[in-house]
């Protein structure tokens, strides 16, 4: 019934609902079934048991409460609708697709050199392909790139869609992934893994952290 209720959402809504879930059980995003379903409906892939009649407004509440959701999808919700200026609504829309978007490329295995669905991402390629599928802006092709053209921003300023970059091949930007909300990022990480959720808490990831950066949107391209 909850994927049922997740289909009937708003985008916004929708996206908040699978970074709250994810906040909820990080691990298990890929390997349950139920948590995938909800990343699936999510992205409009889903399908439900039949029989299953839409829960109401108060019937949702109650089940967010029961699952200790409704503070995550709050906070979460509040980041994914953030102002900026008049251009506030449009700003949350495009985020919110970004995010759906970026979660509905969970499992695409790691290529390097690769921007598609079919073929596999790498980090940048991840990012670039996200970001002009769905906002609509061409991103450089490389992370340290990409990293040089958007915006610098403070760590306790992130809001979803925006870039997060990580020293992992012992040089600065060696790696880029898209902020979900709640400590949470999207990546295509490395040969032999697939696109997933990470928690930047994370030992590994907090030493590695090199910076968050903006996006700016009043261009088409956004080249160097």
């Amino acid at each position: 019934m909850f994927v049922r209720c997740v289909n009937a959402c708003p985008t916004a809504l929708r996206a908040a609902l699978v970074v709250a879930c994810l906040c909820a059980a990080p691990a298990q995003a890929q390997t349950n079934p139920q948590g995938q379903a909800v990343v699936n409906a999510a992205y409009g892939a889903a399908t439900t048991p039949s029989g299953n009649v839409p829960l109401s407004g108060d019937d949702l509440e109650k089940l967010l409460t029961e699952k200790g959701l409704i503070g995550k999808l709050s906070q979460v919700g509040q980041a994914v609708t953030y102002t900026v200026g008049a251009k506030a609504s449009a700003v949350s829309s495009k985020a919110s697709e970004l995010v759906v978007s970026a979660m509905g490329a969970l499992g695409v295995p790691y290529r390097r050199g690769g921007s598609t669905f079919e073929g596999g991402f790498d980090c940048s390629g991840f990012v670039r392909a996200m970001y002009e599928q769905t906002v609509g802006l061409i991103l450089p092709r490389k992370a340290e790139q990409q990293a040089a053209v958007t915006q610098k921003i403070d760590r306790q300023d992130l809001q979803p869609g925006d870039l997060v970059f990580f020293n992992t091949m012992r040089r600065a930007f060696s790696h880029v992934g898209i902020y979900l909300g709640d400590g949470k990022f999207i990546h295509s990480p490395k040969p032999g893994a697939e696109v997933r959720v990470e928690d930047m808490a994370l030992p590994y990831w907090s030493r590695r952290f090199d910076g968050a950066r903006r996006v700016p949107g009043e261009t088409e391209t956004v080249q160097k």
